[in-house]
């Protein structure tokens, strides 16, 4: 084999860096730099000595059926189902009866290729935390509604995150959170900063504040005192865009209540998940 064909073998082995647009920023342990850091160390060690076999498996593939934190897993897609106009739901199978070992609000990275392009994203899969044999993303996003009560809030912040890491992602959402008082929403620092985007609405619905007065100013606007009603349902879903797709997160008894506002409002079940 000439020189120059040898060199042209390396380099088509050699691992493609990742853009900004696929890394999360979520602070992923590895990232997908890091990933790429240790890909592309083995691939010089290989170089260096000429040895095809230091690779190792496929590039960033991992051989193994469970997830790995440092290389990707191929899963097979059972199943695609289209929600809304541009909203997927796919369910990607799993081993026997083995589990996505995920925390709440964490998230896995998808990798595929568009068009002849590498691309990745991050996810939090939608799936129950104890589904057996299979895991469930939403892909697509038009515009989404989330409706979440107190530590409801917790899985809708990577999704969030994940929207507005990625420039190229217009997905638009508006989130509605539900709190006893002022003093008891989450993350108030994270939030306004993500309400700063140009696709991100939050509006804050409080129940035991008796006046908008006592609030700071720049919260007085986006804020509701009293229930998420059917009334207040339909008024933020009116001021979408779009019909939206709706996730909620809650008690029990919040849940059936935004079914059952969210049906008087011309949102189906078949348009909701419930984390």
């Amino acid at each position: 084999m000439s020189e120059e064909k040898e060199e042209e073998e390396w380099e088509a082995l050699k691992p493609q860096e990742p853009s900004p647009a696929q890394c999360c920023g979520g602070g992923c342990r590895p990232c997908v730099y890091d990933v790429y850091a240790e890909e592309l160390a083995r691939w010089e060690r290989a170089r260096a000595a000429r040895d095809k076999g230091l690779l190792g498996h496929k590039r960033g593939q991992s051989s193994s059926s469970e997830l790995s934190p440092d290389a990707f897993t191929a899963f097979s897609i059972s199943s695609v189902q289209q929600l809304t106009e541009d909203t997927y739901q796919y369910r990607f199978e799993l081993p026997a009866n083995s589990r996505l070992p995920l925390g709440l609000g964490q998230h896995i990275v998808l990798r595929g290729v568009v068009n002849g392009l590498e691309v990745q994203r991050a996810y939090t899969p939608i799936s129950p935390g104890n589904a057996e044999g299979y895991f469930e993303v939403l892909i697509k996003h038009g515009e989404l509604l989330m409706l979440a009560s107190g530590t409801g809030l917790a899985p809708m912040l990577p999704i969030l995150q994940s929207i507005t890491d990625d420039e190229e992602d217009e997905t638009f959402v508006t989130l509605v959170g539900c709190f006893c008082t002022f003093e008891k929403i989450y993350l108030k620092p994270l939030l306004r900063d993500l309400a700063r985007y140009w696709n991100i609405r939050i509006f804050y619905v409080l129940s035991q504040e008796t006046s908008l007065e006592n609030l700071p100013w720049s919260y007085q606007e986006n804020t509701y005192l009293g229930h998420l009603n059917e009334d207040l349902i339909k008024t933020v879903i009116s001021s979408c865009r779009r019909k939206p797709f709706v996730l909620i997160c809650g008690s029990s008894a919040f849940t059936e209540d935004m079914k059952r506002y969210l049906k008087a409002a011309g949102i189906e079940e078949d348009s909701c998940f419930v984390f």
